[in-house]
């Protein structure tokens, strides 16, 4: 039977000798696993080859073909080992073949001058937004499983022509135990901010996703995330889009990249 509870999920991977896990529909986002979800797997399959106390600092994913709901394998290697740093490689197996790969870079902390991150953020309150269910049947299946609220910028699909999107969300279950896949998870949330410039539904994924972590998960105690993502540009079907993801008292601890594709059809999408 496919699970639906995220912590089960990565429970199972996590204490699976062959690194096996599987997943239901409700995580789906189209023909594919939820991006961020799809990138958990690799992470705590890594994270069984690196001591606790050294964090996640860096991951990269490529998304090189979508996993449909059911079980997945996850090969795993040490690609270096230093004093320091740990550099592992991630293979999300699905039916036989590879559908992510994933590179993460582990650090110990170590004496060294400390610069503040440079900006600061003052978001809109929760009660001011825009409640992810009074959207869910815009929206992808997986929200169900997030409290949260659209705050600034275009709504996917509302024809604003937006820049900016901003939100705030949290897992409405328990991760306890998995710092480093719920910042993964939460951070893979805002969908493209290219969306906000159609009117009707338009195909969209990500082909390569950078998380870098400003601060060690395992240091993060909030349940609440407010994210801000950019969109840098688009053209020929094609996407870059930044973001910035902060605790509920505005601290900085992750920074995302991501490229991504979209399918517009002719003579469609005019508001």
């Amino acid at each position: 039977m496919q699970a639906s509870n995220l912590n089960e999920i990565l429970t199972t991977l996590k204490d699976s000798s062959g690194n096996l896990t599987e997943f239901d529909e409700s995580w789906s986002q189209g023909r594919s696993a939820f991006g961020g979800l799809s990138a958990a797997f690799a992470v705590t399959a890594m994270r069984k080859l690196v001591a606790e106390d050294i964090p996640l600092r860096s991951l990269m994913v490529s998304f090189t073909a979508p996993i449909p709901p059911g079980e997945v394998t996850v090969q795993t290697r040490i690609q270096r080992e230093g004093k320091n740093v740990m550099q592992l490689n991630a293979d999300v197996i699905s039916g036989g073949a590879s559908c992510l790969q994933a590179m993460g870079v582990f650090g110990k902390a170590r004496p060294a001058t400390a610069a503040p991150p440079i900006d600061s953020v003052d978001p809109k309150p929760r009660d001011q937004g825009i409640a992810f269910s009074e959207h869910s049947k815009r929206l992808p299946a997986f929200l169900k499983y997030f409290d949260g609220c659209w705050t600034g910028g275009g709504l996917p699909l509302s024809g604003t022509k937006a820049r900016e999107l901003s939100l705030w969300a949290r897992h409405n279950g328990s991760l306890d135990g998995f710092a480093a896949e719920l910042i993964c998870i939460i951070a893979d949330i805002p969908p493209p901010v290219m969306l906000s410039h159609f009117t009707e539904p338009t195909p969209a994924s990500s082909l390569t996703w950078s998380l870098e972590f400003v601060i060690p998960a395992e240091e993060i105690e909030t349940e609440w995330f407010y994210l801000d993502f950019t969109l840098e540009a688009a053209a020929d079907g094609y996407t870059q889009q930044s973001g910035r993801i902060y605790t509920e008292d505005g601290q900085l601890c992750a920074l995302s990249r991501q490229c991504m594709v979209y399918f517009e059809q002719s003579g469609h999408n005019k508001k």
